[in-house]
Order: C-alpha cells, then sequence, then structure tokens
C-alpha cells in the first residue's frame, strides 16, 4: 500500500462552518473505506495549512477518487503528495546506476 500526505485549506464554505470539521474528518474516514483507503491520521494545523491527511491507498487511482470526492464537498482545497518510506526510497537508491 503506498502513502500519500493531503495538506488541505479551508474553503470559504470550510471556514463558515468550522463548527463541523471534526464530523466532516469522521465521514471522510467512512468514505475512504469506500475506495480501500486507509486513512492512517488526521491534524488540525497552524501555518500554511489547515488540515494534514495522512492515507495509506492500494494505488493512485483509488486515491484520486477519494481525494476527488472530499473536494466536490467544497470544505476544502488539496495538495496530494505521494509520500515513501525509508524502506521504499532504499529500494529506489538500489536501482540507480
Amino acid at each position: 500500500m503506498a502513502i500519500y500526505i493531503v495538506l488541505n485549506n479551508f474553503t470559504d464554505q470550510g471556514i463558515r462552518n468550522i463548527k463541523d470539521t471534526t464530523k466532516r474528518a469522521n465521514a471522510i474516514r467512512e468514505l475512504a473505506k469506500k475506495f480501500g483507503v486507509i486513512t492512517k491520521e488526521i491534524y488540525w494545523t497552524l501555518g500554511s495549512y489547515d488540515i494534514v491527511d495522512i492515507f495509506e491507498a492500494p494505488d493512485d487511482a483509488s486515491m484520486a477518487a477519494l481525494v476527488a470526492n472530499i473536494g466536490a464537498a467544497g470544505n476544502v482545497r488539496t495538495l496530494t503528495l505521494r509520500a515513501f518510506s525509508e524502506a521504499d526510497m532504499n529500494g529506489i537508491l538500489a536501482k540507480l546506476g
């Protein structure tokens, strides 16, 4: 399974309804399961991003479907990063010439 980090910023709608943010997070956890995606962590953050999610997904298509559904709700704008563990990176480095 691949790891994905999703950086989120509230939209105007999302910040107007900030009191529901933890309820929305629980709904995302349930939605993720429908795509075979595991929600590892959800953090509310200070700084350039409002929320950071960490997911584990079987493939890019499953993750893309989840993120498209999250975005379609209109509460956040997302930036998705594919992450590699140290073991993954060692495997990549082993393939270098």
